[in-house]
């Protein structure tokens, strides 16, 4: 059988044998994948692991013989195989084939479960530890990943301590417990085990020695007092608590509180979420453990819906009694209820004498805790506003379970306590409709299908949106569903508000802004403003006028309120709901030129990738960027590519606002900037879009030249697009601009593109007309550069003309201009042109060489829309020469990319090509 081992050096042993992993980087690889052991790991994830974000082009290549490598190393273990999967690997192993998987299993089962049963599990976990976990291997991943492991090493270890002290274990604990303190002396889990520790030694002393150590050193390295837990047992210690040791008496009380409310109705879907709440909660016939559970979201989302739902589901698992409170953080009350009102209600519904309860609010904090001591309870603290309001309600001991929901994600609570954290984000459509159905019936769903998808878009997911949908539609049962759908078209966030402050969208998210400090309810509604789906770091420090730090401080602070969500790539996202509310918020505040530095980002950004693209176009200056702008730090190819990759979808809507604004520079000059980015992407259809709008904004501006230039591009992708007839129109318009304003550049580039289209039309004697006098304009002109585009452009139409010698020397006198100036895009056309004349030549060798140095380069320059070109050229080349399996492999690639860039009629002629080759 085999054995991984992660937690040391990364080892394998196979009955007992050493299995020889290889180099660092191949058991790397392996680890990589045994760390999600079951689960697929994408390839690009399993790179950035191995070989940093940074990792080499040769990577992919390596990680297929490494897998390879290791498949063969692991060849004999029967209980484990390495499985290729579409778009990754996986891991496929026994539970007990991985260390680490082992020792997180013991974990788990330790957590369900008494003391008794915790200790043995908990001493076996850790006795699997071999020293430093991926012991050998280096590199941001495996750093990150160690320190997880050293982590839930010493979650367990101290798990382990607990367990022993709970089974009345104490002096045992002190050595081990003081060279605890000593590794982590900022650590008030670790100092309230060592204060107990000593206590139980009967050194009552040392142990209040230790807490004034500890609180001295929160206060100089933290600025902070020891957590609400630590000084509770300080005051039990104080006053020598008997139920500090095992011996000692604890409170008992009869009373069994039900309190938890109905389930508002309906419930639907929310199965994973439920799942994840419930996952490792003990049976009737089993002890529980203490669970804190914290759910987050954004008001009106569904939180205390969730909780309820969940807690009625599992309410049979407390028999000792469910308790309930609205700590209202977060409410048309305005103030936040407080820990020691809420610990009161606990005390009076547990049954306690009000002769019985203390004065002091620490003393009844520890009078409630001691009453659930060893008892199976669930408590519900809805509504929190942080987590100084919830730790005074934690329960102590065994057998409890906390579920706490706030707007806020409480890290106080996951870090200081352990809470099981829940993002709960916004309904799936499937569930959407389903809470649809359940409000209004089937019928009336059935009857309007398109307005019931147009609700749930409109809704996004959001159920209080889609509640209070439900909720009108049922109050005016003769009301059309559509005629909803109109109302929040013209409404927006507006429709959804209601005189009810519950059953108001609008008023629960202003509730959430008014517990905003200032700064931030100003950021809120100033990033409300923004025109873009999703926003960056450096566009969200242009809306605020902040630098970079301080904007991400407040993006984390508005994500942890729940306003924001945060992706993988480090890009934030408001719900729709929400930024409508907070931009029409905004038209009631002053909003300092946000909008204006948030275009001016997208504008100079874009301006600034375009000349990293295509160095050789000639570029337009925008105007200066407004003050607070804070642009792209861009510095290469790479960067720039990147760059559009993640800000394209907010660069079309940034255009979009431009022209609502009125800004039409600014809407020519972003259509002119993403030029280059689209073609090489294949986004032919956006880039028709946005030379739309360019070409209105042109008009708006009365400038002849711009107006001119905006018509050419239009008829350069109408023609792209196969629309031949609306792109002669546009060209013929440009052209009479420029003849009537005398512009040369123009009027070349114009023919150029006229050559283009006459040769998609198939005449290409007229083609060679308007080349040749592009050609003839650029050279008096003395722009090389352009007039080598022309030339390239001339030996294409020699070549469709049949004349293969001249076709060949223009290309090649093409290539040498282009590589002389050093534009990747030109010498890329070229060598196409030249693979294409070469097999037209019957000279297959030669033609197979040009496409594929021409392959490479589309492929460096990440253009994949000329890339399909290549390929498709490639393909006609080896069916030429005979070699069918190679054309068939590379004619299916460039089918790929033709039908991702929604070019059916290349897709349709390939495909066309492959049928008749395979039958």
């Amino acid at each position: 059988m085999l054995r991984l081992g992660l937690l040391g050096d990364v080892v394998a042993h196979l009955d007992g044998d050493a299995i020889d992993l290889g180099p660092a980087k191949q058991r790397c690889v392996l680890a990589a994948l045994a760390v999600d052991a079951g689960r697929l790991v994408p390839a690009e994830r399993v790179i950035t692991r191995v070989w940093g974000p940074d990792a080499p082009e040769r990577a992919r290549g390596t990680l297929h013989s490494y897998i390879s490598r290791l498949r063969q190393a692991l060849t004999a273990a029967e209980d484990v195989d390495l499985v290729r999967r579409s778009g990754g690997y996986l891991f496929q192993a026994g539970a007990t084939v991985v260390d680490v998987a082992r020792f997180r299993d013991l974990c788990a089962r330790a957590s369900v479960g008494d003391h008794a049963h915790a200790v043995p599990l908990l001493t076996e976990a850790l006795q699997m530890w071999r020293g430093e976990a991926l012991s050998g291997l280096t590199g941001q991943w495996a750093e990150a990943e160690r320190d997880l492991l050293h982590a839930e090493r010493l979650a367990a270890e101290l798990d382990l301590v607990d367990a022993r002290l709970g089974l009345g274990e104490g002096e045992q604990l002190v050595v081990r417990l003081a060279a605890l303190s000593a590794e982590h002396p900022l650590d008030e889990r670790v100092a309230g085990q060592y204060i107990l520790a000593l206590c139980r030694a009967g050194r009552a002393a040392d142990a209040l020695t230790h807490y004034r150590t500890i609180r001295t050193r929160l206060a100089r390295e933290l600025g902070t007092d020891p957590n609400f837990v630590l000084q509770d047992l300080h005051q039990r210690v104080l006053a020598a608590d008997p139920a500090l040791h095992p011996a000692g008496a604890r409170a008992t009380s009869a009373v069994v509180p039900r309190q938890l409310p109905a389930v508002p109705r309906p419930f639907v879907g929310r199965e994973a979420e439920l799942d994840r709440l419930g996952a490792g909660i003990p049976d009737n016939n089993a002890g529980a453990t203490v669970v804190i559970s914290a759910v987050s979201g954004a008001g009106g989302i569904g939180k205390t819906w969730l909780a309820l739902q969940w807690a009625h589901l599992y309410a049979e698992r407390f028999p000792d009694g469910q308790l309930f409170v609205d700590l209202r953080g977060f409410s048309h009350e305005g103030t936040p209820m407080t820990s020691e009102v809420a610990v009161r209600g606990f005390l009076d519904a547990l049954g306690v004498e009000p002769a019985r309860v203390p004065v002091l609010p620490h003393a009844q904090a520890a009078l409630f805790r001691s009453l659930v001591a060893g008892k199976r309870m669930l408590l519900v603290l809805d509504n929190a506003a942080d987590t100084t309001q919830v730790v005074p309600m934690l329960p102590g001991g065994d057998g409890c379970l906390t579920l706490v929901t706030s707007r806020n994600r409480l890290p106080g609570l996951i870090t200081g306590h352990g809470a099981r954290h829940l993002a709960l984000d916004v309904l799936p459509d499937a569930e959407a409709r389903a809470l649809l159905a359940d409000r209004l019936g089937a019928d009336r769903i059935a009857a309007e299908p398109a307005a019931v998808d147009e609700l749930v878009r409109l809704c996004g997911g959001y159920p209080l949106a889609l509640s209070i949908v439900a909720g009108h539609a049922t109050t005016y049962p003769d009301r059309p569903l559509a005629a909803l759908v109109t109302e929040m078209r013209d409404r927006g966030v507006g429709a959804l508000a209601d005189e009810d402050p519950i059953a108001s969208l609008p008023t629960v998210l202003s509730w959430s802004c008014r517990s905003l400090p200032g700064e931030l309810a100003t950021a809120f509604v100033l990033l409300g403003t923004v025109p873009a789906p999703h926003i960056s770091l450096h566009a969200a420090a242009s809306v605020l006028d902040l630098p970079l730090a301080e904007t991400t401080n407040v993006l984390r602070a508005l994500e942890q309120a729940s306003l924001l969500g945060a992706d993988s790539r480090g890009r934030y996202r408001m719900h729709d709901l929400i930024r409508q509310y907070a931009a029409e918020t905004a038209l009631r505040q002053p909003t300092h030129g946000a909008r204006r530095r948030v275009l001016d980002y997208f504008l100079h950004g874009a301006c600034a990738a375009e000349k990293l693209l295509s160095p050789q176009r000639r570029h337009i200056e925008p105007a200066p960027a407004a003050s607070g702008c804070r642009c792209p730090e861009l510095t290469d190819y790479q960067s720039a590519a990147d760059w559009f990759d993640a800000e394209h979808p907010c660069l079309l809507a940034a255009q979009r606002s431009a022209a609502d604004d009125g800004r039409h520079d600014v809407v020519w000059q972003l259509a002119w900037a993403l030029n280059t980015y689209h073609y090489r992407r294949g986004l032919l259809h956006d880039e028709h879009t946005v030379w739309q709008a360019g070409l209105t904004a042109a008009r708006q501006l009365a400038h002849a030249a711009t107006e001119a230039q905006a018509h050419r591009f239009l008829g350069r992708v109408l023609g792209r697009l196969n629309r031949l007839d609306e792109a002669f129109d546009h060209l013929h318009d440009a052209l009479h601009l420029v003849e009537t304003e005398s512009n040369r550049p123009e009027e070349a580039a114009i023919h150029g593109t006229l050559g283009q289209l006459w040769t998609q039309r198939g005449d290409d004697l007229k083609a060679l007309n308007h080349m040749t006098n592009a050609r003839t304009i650029f050279r008096e002109l003395g722009d090389s550069i352009r007039e080598a585009q022309s030339l390239n452009n001339v030996g294409w139409l020699h070549a469709q003309l049949g004349n293969y010698e001249d076709a060949l020397a223009d290309c090649r006198k093409a290539l040498e201009m282009h590589r002389h100036h050093q534009y990747r895009d030109g010498e890329g056309h070229a060598l196409d042109n030249l693979g294409y004349i070469e097999c037209a030549s019957g000279h297959h060798t030669d033609a197979v060489e040009y496409y594929e140095r021409a392959l490479a380069l589309w492929r460096e320059l990440g253009d994949s829309y000329e890339e399909a070109n290549a390929l498709d050229g490639l393909g006609r080349t080896h069916a030429a020469a005979g070699d069918q399996s190679r054309a068939l492999a590379t004619w299916r690639q460039a089918l790929e990319l033709y039908l991702a860039q929604h070019r059916i009629d290349d897709a349709d002629r390939v495909q066309e090509q492959l049928n008749l080759a395979t039958t």
